[in-house]
């Protein structure tokens, strides 16, 4: 079974494509090519599906039309539009580059280099050039931090901690 703490959202199936049962894939993180994925995990009401991979091809740098096997017809396509779809973290610690997606780290906890609270990093916001780190602090409220290396001390990921040197007052803004 394919536990929710155990995978990170890449993305989301928007439409069917064709008649032979291609969909359209809109991502965030392009990981399932990186690695070489042999299936994709989709939302299927609130259980985690695995779809395995038969061919994919790029539209865009953010799209691609996806061929699952066994889907076979729009009408069995069209089951899958507006699902969201994960990835194991497990496999998605580091590619050849030894880059991390950002969104691996959504249900980490942030902590200060004093080991003190910040809150639970619940998005990724990627509006900007400089991406950030949407956390949620304990009273419910949200505070913005850059996802910039100058900014984070260390990641602890068995733990899922992120360990963050702030400058002062930036959690006031």
């Amino acid at each position: 079974m394919i536990r929710r703490e155990d995978v990170y959202k890449i993305g989301q199936i928007t439409k069917t494509h064709g008649l032979k049962g291609e969909v359209v894939f809109n991502f965030v993180d392009d990981i399932f090519d990186r690695i070489d994925a042999e299936y994709l995990i989709c939302d299927m009401d609130d259980i985690l599906v695995p779809f395995f991979i038969e061919e994919y091809r790029f539209r865009s740098d953010s799209s691609a039309l996806v061929k699952f096997e066994d889907i076979d017809s729009s009408e069995a396509a069209l089951r899958l539009r507006g699902v969201d779809v994960y990835f194991e973290k497990k496999y998605a610690t580091e590619d050849e580059d030894g880059d991390v997606s950002l969104n691996y780290f959504i249900g980490f906890r942030m902590i200060d280099t004093d080991d003190e609270e910040i809150g639970e990093i619940v998005a990724i916001d990627d509006n900007t050039d400089n991406w950030l780190f949407v956390v949620e602090r304990a009273d419910g409220g949200e505070v913005l931090v850059p996802a910039h290396e100058e900014f984070i001390a260390e990641f602890r990921n068995e733990e899922k901690i992120v360990v963050v040197d702030l400058p002062e007052g930036l959690l006031d803004l």
